[in-house]
């Protein structure tokens, strides 16, 4: 049986506001190197045969030659913009992919991503079709109101924060992406979404399967997560 291919869209597009800073948080250095080399280099280290990295239409050329080639990691086979959303940039990607059976999205904001995630992604993809990596909450989680009071309170044995990567067929992403992009084209009411799982839930009947993540498995958004970031790293938690 012919064996399955993956590829991995890494996004490196966002301005990063919250960080404080004119650099990107994508390219902030992280113990010595910029944060979205880890993610590029724990795909590079893994089963995943091609890498498509999407980032600012400003930072092609910075992200080929002092990322992808200062750092040789030669699945990268392409460095795309992206557009005015992350929806744009994800489909951009999934354009640019070549040949894949599954693919493996990717914020390159997340640098702690690790090879047993990444085997579970791609196992429960190629069982199910669709999966998200991500831990169940740890807190009790309120619904507030307009006015900032509290509506309801979910159970929080049914609720997951959720962290990526997340997998997919890749005709089943691409068809998802297209079918919402088109009715967004035509005028039609869609629902806000904000992750690429929530494309696939719209837009067909393919129920998106649960997978563990790691709560180590931080996105950098805040000088904080950077610290905590650089804890892991320093103290070869995670790497």
């Amino acid at each position: 049986m012919k064996e399955k291919k993956f590829a991995a869209i890494v996004l490196s597009a966002g301005i990063g506001s919250r960080m404080q800073s004119d650099v990107p948080k994508q390219y902030m250095e992280l113990n010595g190197y910029p944060v979205i080399y880890y993610s590029l280099k724990a795909f590079q280290d893994s089963e995943v045969s091609s890498i498509i990295l999407v980032t600012g239409k400003n930072d092609v050329e910075y992200c080929r030659t002092e990322i992808v080639e200062k750092y040789h990691l030669d699945k990268v086979h392409k460095v795309i913009p992206g557009g005015t959303e992350r929806y744009n940039s994800v489909y951009e990607g999934l354009k640019a992919i070549s040949e894949a059976d599954y693919v493996l999205i990717h914020d390159g904001a997340r640098p702690m991503l690790n090879q047993e995630i990444l085997r579970r992604s791609m196992d429960a993809a190629a069982e199910y079709g669709a999966c998200v990596v991500g831990m169940p909450v740890k807190d009790t989680i309120k619904v507030s109101d307009e006015n900032a009071f509290c509506k309801e309170t979910p159970p929080r044995s049914s609720l997951w924060m959720i962290q990526t990567p997340q997998t997919f067929s890749y005709q089943l992403v691409k068809g998802a992406y297209e079918c919402v992009l088109e009715a967004i084209e035509n005028g039609e009411e869609v629902p806000q979404i904000t992750d690429d799982a929530m494309m696939v839930e719209y837009a067909t009947d393919t129920k998106v399967k649960l997978v563990q993540g790691d709560y180590r498995n931080i996105k950098i958004t805040t000088p904080e997560d950077l610290s905590v970031a650089s804890t892991y790293l320093k103290n070869k938690i995670l790497l």
